[in-house]
């Protein structure tokens, strides 16, 4: 399949490869670990429709440039990564599972007990670079609801399929699914 999806976004254009996921679904890859241009583009943006918060929270890796750069603009010092596994440095940490639409296969999420406490009765936003199905989102806010925080926001530059029909999320543009 070498087809491609033209993605406008935050004034930025973007040709993404349409990936075959499954066997009746594709969708538009979309990337933007080291696409410095559309991260800086879109996180005022999105900045923008974001309550406030005390702490941004996403998962390892792909939203960790978005939530950088929104940190920086926010003013907040710093933002929590639900890693992908326990890590010797972790001290109690938070765990648990999710299967996501572009991993395939159960993944584990962590938080460190540090960032734990950090967030107990703080406001939180959840961020990724895009939301599909929302079981990722789902499993970082049981994470961060273990710790106590109080979800006030989940936001995305993309959402995927049926998540732009979502009431619940922010996000500054649709992203089709590709049906096989």
């Amino acid at each position: 399949m070498n087809e491609c999806y033209e993605l406008n976004v935050a004034g930025v254009t973007r040709q993404l490869p349409i990936i075959q996921i499954a066997p009746n679904l594709a969708i538009a890859s979309f990337v933007i670990l080291g696409d410095c241009e559309l991260v800086t583009a879109a996180a005022p943006l999105l900045a923008e429709k974001l309550p406030q918060v005390d702490y941004l929270v996403t998962a390892e890796a792909k939203g960790i440039p978005l939530v950088q750069e929104l940190s920086r603009l926010l003013g907040l010092p710093y933002y929590i990564v639900a890693r992908k596994s326990v890590k010797p440095y972790m001290e109690q940490p938070l765990v648990d599972e999710v299967n996501s639409i572009t991993t395939q296969k159960t993944q584990t999420l962590c938080l460190d007990g540090k960032d734990a406490l950090a967030i107990h009765g703080k406001r939180v936003a959840l961020v990724d670079d895009v939301i599909s199905t929302g079981e990722s989102l789902q499993a970082i806010e049981r994470l961060v609801e273990k710790a106590g925080a109080q979800v006030v926001a989940r936001a995305a530059i993309l959402a995927e399929g049926d998540a732009a029909k979502r009431d619940d999320i922010l996000f500054l543009e649709p992203l089709p699914l590709f049906p096989l």
